[in-house]
């Protein structure tokens, strides 16, 4: 099947950033190797892009005490490795568009639970941004060292 004719995933990423600022990442349900990633999922047809964010935050870590810092201008996209195409997202889409938004984390960790009705991840931490494109899969690289670019116009 030729990937191109399959649309993009319209999503969300959040960028929860503590009070050290320090980014958290969790590490997949679904590859528990060692790549770690920050919270992201789909738009739900009529919701809006900051709803999402708060959704998936919520459904990902259970973390509900944030303020928002920026909603990143650009629109990131990636596209998925031919290997997984017509895996991912029931073979529907070949990458992701995504609107991020960078966060304050209000709360304490006791508040994270990744224990949710649907878990995604089976672990978390934070770690140092520059950090972030080490943790990440490969296919992501490219899009956390732009996302890192932001973060750091917001914490320097």
């Amino acid at each position: 099947m030729n990937n191109q004719k399959l649309p993009m995933r319209i999503g969300v990423g959040i960028i929860v950033l503590n009070e050290k600022n320090q980014v958290f990442v969790g590490k997949r349900k679904d590859n528990p190797t060692d790549n770690w990633q920050m919270p992201q999922g789909g738009v739900d047809k009529g919701e809006s892009y900051i709803n999402a964010m708060k959704r998936e935050l919520l459904e990902e870590t259970s973390i509900k005490n944030i303020k928002i810092i920026k909603e990143i201008d650009s629109i990131y996209e990636y596209e998925l490795p031919d290997n997984l195409v017509g895996i991912i997202w029931k073979g529907k889409f070949r990458g992701q568009k995504q609107k991020w938004f960078i966060t304050k984390f209000l709360g304490n960790d006791s508040e994270i639970n990744l224990n949710t009705k649907h878990p995604e991840f089976i672990d978390w931490k934070w770690i140092e941004p520059k950090l972030l494109p080490k943790v990440i899969v490969n296919f992501k690289k490219d899009l956390y060292l732009n996302l890192l670019t932001e973060i750091n116009l917001v914490i320097d």
